[in-house]
């Protein structure tokens, strides 16, 4: 038997039929998601030339977009790199300012002192050593991530996270942005159609017209004609009019474990202009929620996110104006904008030939920001795995579709923690979050595990995890989690070599306070 024949007889498939190739991208809906989206895949698969990808944009320009400012991750420094964005631009062009990570203030017990972060540095040491043992042992009177990071002290100082001379998208201190969703939703667009090649038609889709085999074959819009295409992506935002109208796929709703489901958000303008920026989101917990407050150059984003379960939408504003009152601002600020929402994902983000990408994909809430990180990662992968022809486009979809199912899993896991552990026991809205029944089966698992150890790589193990174990050991310790001390202490349970690290930590903080602007 010929050696070659033999091996090829059990390797090779048979030659497949032709498929069509994907060579035609229609994204349906704008704003933020719509027009990062467009960026990525036309900046990766040279929409301005001949030979690349056609990408299209349709918007309607009868919806406004829903953005009323939004924070982001580090990743957004490398998307933005990525697309060849001038980061200087960016800023100036979006009203972004810096953002280092989050403040909690009374999700714990409510009281004046009640206060943590959640920073975007790894603690220093992170992987050499057992940092939360040496922390317990001798340090647990003190803040966790004040002794473990020096990222801290700078938001409380409002340091910014690198110094003027330092290159665009480089960092002193990992960081990433606020800004104005509506403006960065029109720099995007600017972007996209000036230098990456990207088609926009403002118009609306007045129907979809459907293959033979079910695909999408084309948009018939209402002014523009039938705009055709090979893979179409929804971002039509809460009304998703690909994936949910059209497809009719099921939405999975998450309400029983995080019952936020309203916001009222309000644009305030500082009171005077040499007014210090933050540089974190703040999120102070409220009755019945929380208030974000987001500080841009201009003006600050506020608003309170709440359960209309739990609460009325004139008590909430209520509560939110007095927050205005006591922090700094005017309680004859502009009109309230309220924002309803169905906390939950999609059963599935990519069917057939459609993909949904940003609200039409799913919401939580805007905690911790994973809104517009979604929309990156989600972006990312369509970029990276972007499918040849129609026929491997179902084992992409297969693939998406396990990713994004376990990361909203993720992400609820998250957000869920940082109600969880909370001592509150002042209102229902409070003591409803610490209920068994509203606890994810996977985070009850974990936070058992935790009594005894501290999160570490082994509980979330996926190459791209969402939030890393780092963010789970800010949140666990920060909201009075404590690990026990086991009588078998291990060789990287070492207080003294973690307090090597503090003392780093600490010298490392007086040299950046006193260096960074």
């Amino acid at each position: 038997c010929d050696q070659a024949a033999f091996f090829s007889f059990f390797l090779l498939p048979e030659v497949p039929t032709l498929s069509a190739a994907v060579r035609n991208v229609v994204i349906v809906g704008d704003g933020s998601a719509g027009w990062l989206t467009a960026a990525v895949i036309a900046a990766e698969h040279g929409a301005r030339s001949d030979t690349g990808l056609r990408v299209t944009v349709v918007e309607s320009p009868d919806i406004p977009p829903i953005g009323v400012g939004e924070g982001t991750w580090p990743t957004m420094r490398d998307t933005l790199r990525g697309i060849g964005v001038s980061e200087s631009d960016f800023i100036r062009e979006c009203d972004a300012s810096f953002k280092q990570g989050s403040r909690f203030d009374g999700w714990v017990t409510g009281q004046h002192d009640d206060r943590y972060y959640h920073p975007f540095v790894l603690p220093h040491g992170y992987t050499e050593t057992n940092l939360v043992a040496g922390w317990l042992a001798r340090h647990q009177d003190r803040e966790f991530a004040g002794v473990v990071s020096f990222q801290p002290h700078l938001c409380a100082r409002n340091r910014a996270p690198k110094q003027a001379s330092t290159p665009e998208y480089a960092a002193v201190a990992n960081y990433a942005y606020h800004l104005d969703a509506g403006k960065f939703g029109l720099f995007l667009r600017a972007h996209c159609t000036g230098r990456l090649g990207v088609a926009h038609i403002s118009d609306r889709v007045v129907s979809i017209n459907a293959s033979d085999d079910g695909d999408i074959a084309s948009l018939q819009l209402k002014n523009h004609g039938v705009v055709a295409g090979d893979l179409f992506v929804d971002c039509t935002g809460m009304q998703s009019l690909l994936i949910g109208q059209h497809f009719g796929i099921d939405f999975v709703s998450r309400k029983s474990v995080l019952f936020n489901d309203s916001a009222l958000a309000i644009q305030v303008p500082y009171l005077r202009e040499d007014q210090e920026i933050a540089s974190q989101t703040n999120a102070t917990a409220q009755r019945s929620g929380w208030i974000w407050d987001i500080g841009l150059p201009t003006r600050r984003g506020v608003g309170y996110v709440y359960s209309s379960a739990h609460t009325t939408d004139d008590a909430a504003e209520i509560e939110l104006r007095s927050y205005l009152n006591a922090s700094d601002a005017s309680g004859d600020a502009p009109t309230v904008r309220k924002l309803s929402f169905e906390p939950g994902y999609r059963a599935r983000f990519w069917h057939r030939n459609c993909v949904a990408i940003g609200l039409s994909a799913g919401f939580i809430e805007p905690l911790e920001a994973s809104a517009i990180a979604l929309v990156e990662l989600s972006a990312a992968m369509l970029r990276d795995d972007m499918p040849a022809t129609r026929s491997d486009m179902d084992i992409v979809a297969r693939r998406f579709n396990d990713a994004f199912a376990y990361r909203w899993e993720r992400v609820i896991d998250f957000l869920k923690l940082h109600y969880v552990l909370t001592r509150r026991s002042d209102t229902d809205f409070w003591r409803d979050n610490v209920r068994a029944d509203s606890i994810p089966e996977r985070l009850r698992e974990q936070l058992a595990l935790w009594r005894h150890r501290p999160p570490s790589r082994y509980d979330l193990h996926r190459i791209e995890e969402v939030f890393p174990s780092a963010s789970y050991q800010y949140i666990l310790y920060g909201m009075g989690f404590r690990s026990r001390q086991e009588a078998d202490v291990r060789r990287s349970d070492n207080p003294d070599a973690a307090d090597g690290f503090f003392r780093e930590t600490a010298q490392m903080t007086g040299k950046m306070l006193a260096a960074l602007p």
